[in-house]
């Protein structure tokens, strides 16, 4: 390990102190929700199938960006501009289909007042769209950095300086930590919306 790599090490230590932090927030309310899922539930709960969509746009993202990875690494820029674009786009279009998902939600007349279930998709939801807005951030700012140099050797040129690899990587594995979260998320509603008989209908 070099000395330009070594001084550019807490990034990545900070990039998982704070994955492990917010692991442990997620953690913390779905303990909390379990203690108080018996409360408020006289609406049957009841998954959006925009979750459902949304679910498979996020795991769509993760193999783009993966796409893209491989691409940069092996120096196909525009391979690795499509994905990376595509991924940026996907991460889009997940909160949008979040959002669809409250509405549906809203319109069948749950909400964070009259059902437990529905409270805690929509506090655990927003959060895990605020996290998907840093990691958009930071693809917006890749995709920025891709398309500022379309010719060939301005992006081999990009593509070896070692923090710029880094940068990649972090946002790659936050990205990939966004998409998990989600999945165990998503897992853990629709294990608690099946445990409710009012919703077998």
């Amino acid at each position: 390990m070099n000395r330009f790599t070594q001084r550019r090490e807490p990034f990545s230590f900070m990039l998982y102190l704070a994955m492990v932090g917010s692991a442990l927030l997620f953690l913390f309310l779905i303990l909390v929700f379990i203690t108080k899922e018996s409360r408020n539930q006289d609406i049957p709960l009841k998954i959006p199938g925009f979750f459902w969509a949304s679910t498979w746009v996020i795991l769509t993202s993760s193999a783009t960006l993966h796409w893209a990875n491989k691409a940069f690494q092996q120096e196909r820029f525009r391979s690795y501009r499509l994905n990376i674009s595509l991924t940026l786009l996907a991460g889009i279009f997940f909160i949008v289909l979040q959002g669809f998902g409250w509405r549906k939600m809203i319109l069948s007349g749950i909400t964070m007042a009259n059902n437990t279930g529905g409270m805690f998709i929509y506090i655990l939801s927003g959060l895990h769209i605020l996290h998907t807005l840093g990691g958009l951030i930071a693809l917006a700012s890749a995709n920025k950095d891709a398309f500022q140099r379309m010719e060939y050797v301005d992006s081999y040129v990009y593509s070896v300086n070692p923090p710029n690899q880094l940068k990649i990587k972090l946002i790659s594995i936050y990205w990939h930590f966004i998409d998990v979260l989600w999945i165990a998320l998503f897992l853990f509603l629709l294990y608690h919306a099946s445990q409710n008989p009012s919703d077998s209908h």
